[in-house]
């Protein structure tokens, strides 16, 4: 089969295409915006992923496209208008890379969208689900959502198969922002005051989520579906902590401070934004994707971290 896979060498790209690689059914082209060579795949480089770009040499002879690249969230955007320049990558960029796919004769695209088109957070105990009704909060978000509803739209149009899969945080070797910033705090033992967080949250490991994106290039029951995913073990901020120091080998220096002075804190200090991430809870159902594709994860939530931490 021949798959075409933009985002290639990001965070998830680059693992995606080493497992794709190994595997003798897929032959890989990837798009690329700079010139780079790949060992896992033939490279064609791309003007740009905005609205303007001609996919034609990338497109040509491909069965299925990974649409792994995007305009990524941005936690601090100075963009005068960040909503408008999320639209030109992850809407308008998605849909123009899809309608030239179908028009190609591609029979599947795989699109990865983000569970914060489902929103920022649920009520504990109460996950998320593929069929909730989309409640985006942020720009990024939102364009995410718009994207899945252009492309939906495309498949009506034209029978080309989507596939949408909408992760949570992802970690794994490589991992940036703030799971990074976790494992610096304990690997320099610092005392972080999160030893009494409540809440519940879903993780995915890198090697989990590619599991999955792999099984949705062939899998015929994942035709224009909507997928959630995660490792299926869910943890609050404070077991999060001490899985970190166990992979590590390291104390998990944690002060039980209350969330409520956790809260107040914040509010003081302007990082409301960053305690909600931290003290709020976020699940996702992922009995649609177990049920419907067959698909368990691969690793458990300490075999993806030792993973993580490995090499970090």
């Amino acid at each position: 089969m021949k798959i075409l896979l933009t985002g290639a060498t990001g965070f998830l790209g680059t693992r995606l295409s080493e497992v794709l690689a190994d595997q003798s059914d897929f032959e890989l082209t990837a798009a690329v915006r700079r010139p780079v060579t790949l060992p896992t795949a033939r490279v064609v480089q791309i003007g740009g992923l905005d609205a303007t770009n001609d996919w034609s040499a990338a497109i040509a002879g491909q069965q299925v496209v990974i649409h792994a690249a995007a305009r990524a969230h941005v936690m601090k955007d100075d963009a005068l208008d960040p909503l408008a320049e999320y639209r030109k990558i992850n809407v308008e960029g998605t849909l123009n890379l899809a309608r030239q796919a179908a028009a190609a004769g591609v029979g599947r695209f795989v699109f990865i969208s983000s569970i914060k088109v489902n929103g920022e957070e649920t009520p504990k105990g109460q996950p998320f689900t593929a069929d909730d009704q989309p409640a985006p909060e942020d720009s990024y978000g939102l364009s995410k959502w718009e994207a899945e509803q252009g492309l939906l739209q495309v498949a009506s149009e034209t029978g080309m198969e989507i596939v949408i899969i909408r992760p949570p945080l992802v970690y794994g070797p490589g991992v940036k922002g703030n799971f990074a910033t976790l494992i610096k705090l304990v690997k320099k033992g610092i005392p972080v005051p999160l030893g009494a967080v409540d809440n519940l949250r879903s993780l995915v490991a890198l090697d989990n989520l590619v599991d999955l994106i792999v099984s949705c290039t062939t899998h015929p029951a994942a035709a224009n579906q909507i997928f959630l995913v995660s490792d299926g073990q869910d943890l609050s901020t404070t077991g999060l902590l001490r899985g970190v120091a166990a992979a590590m080998n390291l104390p998990a220096r944690l002060i039980p401070v209350p969330q409520g002075c956790l809260i107040y804190g914040a509010k003081l200090l302007g990082k409301e934004a960053l305690a909600r991430r931290v003290l709020s809870s976020l699940q996702v159902d992922i009995s649609k994707t177990e049920s419907l594709l067959g698909w368990t994860p691969k690793l458990t939530f300490e075999e993806g971290l030792a993973r993580c931490v490995e090499k970090s």
